[in-house]
């Protein structure tokens, strides 16, 4: 029988024969940690009486959800972390250089065949890069710093096909929504989902990017793309590591098969308070906005940025709606500026801010008042999740929310693209 590819990148890091449902202690090639998980690592890693990280050279812990620091006790939090980066040798990504899930592939910590594992949920995004990645807690954090290994239990997989050309003004965070629609957020609960198909084979690695990073909001351990051309021309942009690609073999077990026709998906919005309580953004026309985001993990990405952008080119966002940008990172920033992005979306009343997640996570950045709606093109809507329980959160493409931003009311991107 085949293998799926989590069954062969957990075989090459075990060293056993492993198949779906096997427990496996695996070396992991590269961890990260960001500032709301890693202090806590850090307490962990001191109870188990841990003085050096056994591979430093393969962790990076990120300043990003609170950064720069909003009040004194994120500082010290801030401060734990330089000090152990110092001490032990580990990367560390202060505050500016961006989100840690685009900070790892952009900088080259990822490449096709890894498995890698992070201190936060959507470490699914390196899926996009073909290398198993998944979300641990803290206290696993802390035993992978000690040891370099942890154990899993290999997912069942789950093959979603895409077939057909997405409509205009219809992006990957709009097919990903319709997905998790139909999977329920509970429907791929500890599987690995492989995402193939011609739709997207004709995606950038940001738009692959954007749909493995909301599998965990189906439930799922990973979500993987195959790697081809445009994932090997992205890694030697970005990395001096030897790719080792994985595929699934053509008579891999597969625990179910979903196949989704990518042309009869329109603009989805997720409605408050759960990613899978989807809705065509034609049912959502008289909801008005207040506050509009476009950023985070999900969608900050130059070609994110430069959507916005051209739909709010020579325009102003309605008066009264507070629109907010923040780049995935800093060499996003710094491309966004010498393209003309930032200063377009400025110019429209646009209010850029550090790249990080503060916004998102509603630490900082963009806490919305009591009953206020806000469009995001965040990967999660939970009551409360910006910071306010009393505030209404939809989700959206970049396009929709800059349309939105627009008119003031939620609005069909398909309206306004030329």
């Amino acid at each position: 029988m085949g293998k799926t590819i989590s069954e062969k990148i957990m075989s090459a890091h075990s060293g056993i024969d492993a198949n779906a449902g096997d427990i496996v202690v695996a070396n992991i090639d590269y961890a990260m940690g960001q500032d709301g998980t890693t202090p806590l690592a850090i307490k962990s890693f001191q109870k188990m009486k841990g003085e050096k990280i056994k591979n430093p050279d393969k962790v990076s812990i990120v300043i990003d959800h609170s950064a720069p620091s909003p009040f004194e006790g994120v500082s010290a939090l801030h401060k734990m972390m330089r000090e152990f980066s110092k001490q032990t040798g580990c990367n560390i990504y202060d505050i500016g250089e961006g989100v840690c899930h685009q900070l790892m592939p952009e900088r080259g910590h990822v490449v096709p065949g890894d498995l890698v594992v992070g201190a936060d949920s959507h470490t699914t995004t390196y899926g996009a890069l073909n290398a198993f990645s998944t979300g641990i807690g803290s206290t696993d954090l802390a035993a992978v710093l000690l040891t370099g290994k942890l154990w899993f239990r290999v997912p069942h997989t789950i093959r979603i096909v895409y077939k057909g050309r997405l409509q205009k003004g219809v992006y990957s965070k709009d097919l990903m929504l319709f997905t998790v629609g139909k999977t329920t957020a509970d429907g791929c609960t500890y599987d690995a989902i492989e995402f193939v198909g011609s739709t997207v084979k004709s995606m950038s690695v940001d738009a692959r990017m954007t749909m493995a990073n909301m599998a965990v909001e189906a439930g799922a351990k990973a979500g993987i793309f195959e790697c081809d051309e445009k994932t090997l021309e992205y890694v030697k942009a970005h990395s001096n590591r030897q790719p080792m690609p994985v595929n699934s073999d053509l008579d891999a077990k597969f625990k179910q098969e979903i196949k989704i026709k990518s042309s009869e998906v329109v603009p989805m919005i997720a409605k408050p308070h759960a990613v899978d309580n989807v809705a065509p953004v034609t049912d959502l026309l008289d909801v008005d906005i207040h506050q509009a985001f476009i950023g985070t993990c999900t969608n900050g990405r130059l070609e994110d940025l430069k959507m916005a952008a051209k739909i709010l080119k020579g325009k102003e966002i309605k008066k009264g709606v507070r629109l907010i940008v923040a780049p995935a990172s800093k060499n996003i920033y710094l491309d966004a500026m010498k393209l003309g992005f930032i200063q377009t979306l400025v110019k429209a009343g646009a209010v850029a801010v550090t790249p990080g997640c503060g916004c998102c996570v509603g630490t900082h950045n963009g806490i919305p008042s009591d009953d206020e709606n806000v469009i995001s093109t965040a990967n999660r809507n939970f009551k409360g999740r910006m910071g306010n329980s009393k505030a209404l959160i939809y989700l959206a493409s970049p396009a929709t929310v800059a349309a939105s931003a627009l008119k003031g009311k939620i609005s069909d991107p398909r309206e306004v693209i030329s």
